[in-house]
């Protein structure tokens, strides 16, 4: 992990004060970005994903899907985790803490918004910074890769199914076509662009070229995706300060949820015999989320300044110190895991 990846945390708080400074000097601005949209689809903001997206997605081989029967207890494990239990534990914490708990001090009009912006969190595994979690446990990366592919292949088709179920089981109106359309823009565009732009890229110059593309990308990737929450809390900055403890008590679900399918998936992979270095892994992949995916869809369906963007966006507050500590546990607890085997 790089000296910016490593402090991530402290740029998105930064990030955040910015938005919320130039949000209240000069709100017009904001607002013209917000209003710049076609079929509910944010110009700006689509452009900041793309950005986002695709240099991750550059890194995924198709190829490691053949590899996926090498490790298949764990594979077994992490996709139940990321499938059949992370979006539905999710949306059963959102009703506990958002719906009921924390209802009397949140804005009664966003409570359905923000347990949106908390099903859409869940309900899709992350595919970059997986790579580098996996790297600090050690990590089988044949293991990880073709996770992330079979992820990455799940997503296209199962995304919007399990999203909208969720939100209709939570009585939210789900705008289908928006929904289709985020996922076709944000999951399906990206995959495709990346996997020519990979093949070409390795047809022209081999390996060596696409280390170089990746090298070059990486800064822009993550400066896009600090570009896109000042936006977010540029427009977000009025309710914000009004209410801060928002932003603490929509992390508590999150923080939750990321503690309990990431125990989950390495308690399964112990179970199930997996050896150490794929039951990481395979905890940090159930854990984690697609936040850029998360971000872009809920400004998709809900807008700019809805309690989904916010709430997808406090998702990337919480996740970089949460993973970290979850590392520290899976490292520090090998002899215990190894010792069930």
């Amino acid at each position: 992990m790089n000296l910016f990846e490593r402090f991530l945390t402290l740029w998105v708080a930064l990030c955040i004060v910015a938005g919320v400074v130039l949000g209240q000097l000069i709100p017009g601005a904001f607002q013209v970005i917000g209003n710049a949209t076609v079929a509910q689809i944010n110009i700006p903001v689509a452009i900041l994903v793309w950005l986002m997206v695709v240099p991750m997605l550059l890194k995924i081989d198709p190829a490691a899907l053949k590899q996926v029967g090498q490790h298949w207890r764990g594979i077994a494990s992490t996709v139940g985790v990321n499938w059949l239990v992370k979006p539905f534990s999710m949306a059963l914490l959102a009703w506990i803490f958002i719906a009921h708990l924390f209802r009397p001090y949140l804005p009664a009009d966003q409570i359905a918004s923000y347990t949106a912006g908390l099903i859409l969190l869940a309900a899709a595994p992350c595919t970059a910074m997986v790579f580098v979690w996996s790297n600090l446990v050690d990590g089988e990366p044949h293991f990880t890769l073709s996770q992330v592919a079979l992820n990455d292949t799940i997503m296209v088709v199962a995304f919007a199914p399990i999203v909208g179920l969720l939100l209709g089981l939570s009585s939210i109106v789900v705008p289908w076509d928006t929904l289709l359309l985020s996922v076709v823009l944000y999951i399906v565009v990206p995959v495709i662009v990346a996997q020519l732009w990979r093949h070409f890229t390795l047809a022209s110059g081999g390996p060596a070229a696409l280390s170089r593309v990746l090298a070059t990308l990486a800064p822009l990737s993550l400066s896009a995706l600090l570009a896109t929450l000042v936006l977010l809390f540029g427009l977000q900055g009025e309710q914000i300060v009004r209410q801060p403890v928002v932003i603490a008590l929509l992390a508590v679900p999150i923080i939750i949820q990321v503690y309990f399918n990431a125990g989950l998936a390495y308690w399964v992979n112990r179970r199930l015999g997996e050896e150490w270095c794929v039951a990481g892994p395979s905890a940090l992949i159930g854990a984690s989320n697609f936040f850029e995916l998360a971000v872009a869809t809920a400004i998709a369906l809900f807008g700019f300044q809805s309690g989904a963007a916010l709430a997808t966006v406090v998702g990337v507050l919480v996740e970089v110190p949460v993973m970290l500590s979850v590392v520290q546990i899976v490292r520090r607890s090998r002899g215990w895991y190894e010792r069930g085997i």
